[in-house]
């Protein structure tokens, strides 16, 4: 039979059975992906060097800095949450030698005022405001703030060992400083804690879900991944909260800068390039995974967005920042364990792209088995190899379910745990729209659009929830 003799049923059968050949192999390959890393968790794991050690809470939170730090938190249009976010850090970190800068924009004066009245005269506070109107970057928001930290060293004759970034609606771990403050004073140039979102139950049920489902990623990419490229010694991509980086290490990526500024005002994810590029220019990195006494990690602590829109707008930034700005800005440079890794970070569009097909096929299938019921069509035979195809990707979707209920259960419970797989096909909808959000943003970028800091809304603190800094949403 020729091209022009096949009718509606064939065609779709053809389409239907190219989509699953691309889909089924795309999959397998992200499946041999993840497996791989999941296989060099497990052996970490078995050795015993996988498992977050024990320490004393209180022996972190009373442990005097080696040398002073300055924390930064960049604030744009965030008066419902700033004033929470100083009184509890000013609270949970009480080393004298810690400095709090927080930048404001000119044209923010209800940021400035929260920020103004939570400091209750606490002399640690540096309210730094910015000499140009919001928004502009978050990463230009850091250089001033960077540039009031360097000011500040001038006028003092102090010199600070670290500089902490934080976002204006984090919650703290009160063990947290000094946990970083250890880690830099034996040797680490960059130091990234886990970040611990925090279950939703103060919405909608569908609001609940979509802002509880970031809880099951950073469960696993914090308690597997993470770890997995420490021990690989790989460059560490920064959250942007829970992390540190060294003064001289600052230093020296602003001397590499045309600048002088440690951060691009250009880029949208100025804490993912922040870790690789301590990395790429020498610096040790560390990612440390820590539990209390009570079993908790000690870990920054949010909500995350739970508004489809703006979900999907802080993941899109996310996919345009890291898989589609950060290959024309940091490149492949690193070796083969450093590409592995890159590889893995940028594969948002693609698997975006694999995700839709595979939805399309689930539309097409269920066609195909409307049209066999009103006698319009006939069984497809499945070829050997689509047959291995599927078998294979089944297998590997239950393996990778079963690891994300693991994880998620691991930190929020057993029920978290099993909301956290039936969340899949939300996250996977979510990874879609969101891909192609990044991708018609960067065509835009490439016309020469300037970028923004396209941020998330925050209306609500943990803190006002009555949430502890140790809650993990259990």
């Amino acid at each position: 039979m020729s091209i022009g003799d096949l009718g509606l049923w064939q065609w779709l059968a053809l389409l239907q059975h190219e989509l699953l050949l691309f889909a089924g192999i795309f999959f397998l390959i992200g499946a041999a992906d993840d497996l791989a890393v999941d296989g060099l968790w497990l052996w970490l794991r078995a050795t015993g060097r996988g498992k977050a050690p024990v320490r004393r809470r209180a022996a972190l939170v009373n442990r005097p800095l080696h040398a002073p730090a300055a924390v930064l938190i960049p604030a744009w249009q965030e008066a419902a949450v700033i004033g929470d976010t100083i009184a509890h850090l000013l609270a949970s970190w009480p080393q004298a030698t810690m400095r709090l800068y927080v930048g404001c924009y000119r044209n923010d004066p209800a940021t400035l005022a929260a920020a103004t009245a939570a400091a209750k005269g606490d002399p640690r506070l540096r309210l730094v405001i910015h000499d140009r109107d919001g928004p502009s970057t978050k990463a230009d928001c850091l250089n001033r703030l960077y540039a009031a930290v360097a000011t500040d060293e001038v006028r003092s004759g102090r010199r600070y060992a670290m500089v902490v970034f934080h976002d204006a609606e984090d919650m703290v771990d009160p063990a947290a400083l000094g946990l970083l403050d250890e880690a830099v004073a034996e040797g680490a140039d960059f130091v990234q804690l886990p970040v611990e979102p925090l279950v939703q139950r103060h919405g909608t049920w569908f609001s609940n879900q979509l802002g509880s489902h970031y809880c099951e990623e950073f469960a696993e990419a914090h308690g597997k991944a993470m770890v997995v490229r420490d021990w690989l010694g790989t460059g560490l991509p920064g959250a942007g909260v829970g992390c540190a980086a060294g003064r001289g290490a600052l230093e020296r990526l602003a001397a590499a800068h045309a600048d002088g500024q440690p951060f691009a005002s250009g880029s949208l994810t100025e804490d993912y390039e922040l870790g690789l590029g301590i990395a790429a220019a020498g610096g040790r990195c560390r990612f440390v995974r820590m539990r209390g006494e009570d079993g908790s990690l000690v870990a920054t602590r949010a909500f995350f967005p739970n508004r489809f829109d703006h979900v999907v707008r802080q993941k899109g930034r996310w996919v345009l920042g890291i898989a589609l700005q950060g290959w024309d800005r940091i490149g492949w440079a690193g070796g083969l364990l450093e590409g592995w890794m890159r590889a893995r970070d940028r594969r948002g569009p693609l698997a975006a792209l694999v995700l839709l097909t595979g939805y399309a096929l689930v539309g097409l299938t269920a066609l195909g088995g409307v049209a066999l019921i009103a006698g319009a069509g006939e069984p497809v035979p499945l070829t050997p190899l689509l047959k291995a195809l599927l078998i294979a990707n089944l297998a590997a979707f239950g393996w990778r379910a079963a690891m994300r209920f693991a994880f998620a259960a691991r930190e929020y419970g057993v029920s978290e745990g099993a909301r956290a797989v039936l969340r899949l096909p939300l996250a996977n909808l979510v990874a879609i729209i969101a891909g192609r959000r990044a991708v018609f943003a960067y065509i835009r970028t490439l016309r020469g659009s300037a970028a923004a800091w396209d941020k998330t809304e925050h209306d609500v603190h943990p803190l006002r929830l009555g949430l502890a800094a140790g809650a993990s949403g259990r």
